[in-house]
């Protein structure tokens, strides 16, 4: 495998064998023994393939029943493919379940060396890493108390951190935003923030399509056992959304999404203040989008929306889009890095037409942001040493 690739998964099947005939009392178990056991097979995961970069935010979203759980227990070791195969370049660090590697007889405190050896890690390891899992979980009068007797919220703030503190190459995180208070939630996306700037490898499944944006590189649609879509996570969750439609929706949505691809014709283009075709730039330079589309009467403005590819959200304005073409300066008074353009077309109500289009990279090539690996400020700020 690819030194780059994190996680590959190849033609992935996953069947489950469901009996027909159940035993409820010890009269069915003694008529069902003279009957032949009928069995049926439901297919789960259907020929899944996808590939996961080392250093990928990678997102996998579905709705209920789709295969994710499955998906996240077959690259965890839970369960073992029908068929296909899942390569791993890398230890993992699971996260997928309450309760997984928990003993609810046990002490907090024994849970915490009883799932860092479960993880791979000694003894040892986990005692130097336990007064930070303790005191981000904010458990510490509780350690010595039964598992039993912990709430879902303090369950979850205990194996989130561990998940977090012992952490492995390739971490795996499933719904850890829909359990837990605000606060925890809070604390949850300033570690994803981290591990996004870190270049962790992280594969997320969640249903809220606002962490897909803010954080994934990359994401995966899930549908009934099958990847419907894989790619750029703003693409990805607008077809989740898709999903969850009512069918009147979907048909009217259709039917404007098909016209758009088919006849917007929108192309966007980068040039310096004096019109030359360019995709660098220095911090403070003026970027001049050309954006040309054919004219149509069901939108009248285009949302301009751009996007450091490390996910942040920088700006986004909306411009009239009336004669078939449109032209922005910006000053670019941003850190060093690589961006790009999220366009969509909107009509008088705000309501948008077609799919969002997706701009080529533009790059700052020049600021005084630290030249460091996976950097993800947006703004380069004056600064001033009185005192060193």
């Amino acid at each position: 495998m690819d030194d780059t690739i994190a996680v590959k998964v190849t033609d992935l099947h996953k069947d489950f064998i469901l009996p027909q005939n159940k035993n409820t009392s010890i009269k069915q178990t003694v008529v069902n023994i003279t009957r032949k056991n009928g069995k049926t097979t439901q297919r789960v995961l259907d020929g899944v393939d996808f590939e996961v970069k080392k250093g990928d935010f990678f997102g996998i979203v579905g709705r209920n029943g789709s295969g994710k759980s499955t998906l996240l227990k077959i690259l965890a070791g839970v369960y073992a493919p029908t068929s296909g195969s899942v390569a791993m370049n890398g230890s993992l660090t699971p996260f997928i379940e309450l309760g997984v590697g928990f003993n609810p007889e046990l002490s907090g405190r024994d849970n915490v060396f009883l799932n860092g050896a479960l993880l791979g890690f000694t003894h040892k390891q986990m005692a130097e890493m336990y007064d930070e899992i303790v005191e981000f979980a904010e458990l510490e009068q509780f350690m010595d108390q039964k598992l039993k007797n912990y709430s879902s919220g303090m369950q979850v703030r205990l194996a989130f951190s561990i998940a977090i503190k012992a952490k492995n190459e390739i971490l795996i995180f499933d719904e850890v935003l829909a359990v837990g208070d605000e606060a925890f939630q809070q604390k949850c996306l300033d570690v994803f923030e981290t591990y996004k700037a870190e270049g962790q490898t992280v594969i997320l499944v969640t249903h809220d399509m606002e962490t897909v944006r803010r954080f994934c590189t990359k994401a995966l649609l899930l549908h009934e056992g099958k990847i419907k879509k894989v790619g750029h996570p703003h693409q990805v969750a607008s077809a989740y959304s898709e999903l969850n439609l009512t069918e009147i929706e979907r048909n009217m949505l259709y039917q404007t999404t098909q016209s758009a691809e088919n006849h917007l014709g929108l192309e966007i283009n980068y040039q310096t203040k004096s019109g030359k075709d360019t995709a660098l730039f220095k911090c403070g330079d003026t970027l001049k989008i050309l954006m040309t589309y054919m004219k149509r009467t069901d939108f009248q403005y285009l949302v301009v929306n751009i996007y450091k590819k490390s996910g942040e959200h920088v700006t986004g304005f909306r411009v009239p889009a009336e004669k078939g073409k449109t032209i922005v300066d910006l000053k670019l008074l941003l850190a060093k890095g690589k961006y790009y353009t999220l366009i969509q077309a909107v009509n008088e109500a705000a309501e948008a037409i077609g799919d969002v289009v997706i701009g080529p990279d533009f790059v700052i090539t020049t600021d005084r942001a630290p030249d460091i690996p996976g950097w993800s400020g947006l703004v380069p700020m004056d600064y001033k040493v009185i005192e060193s």
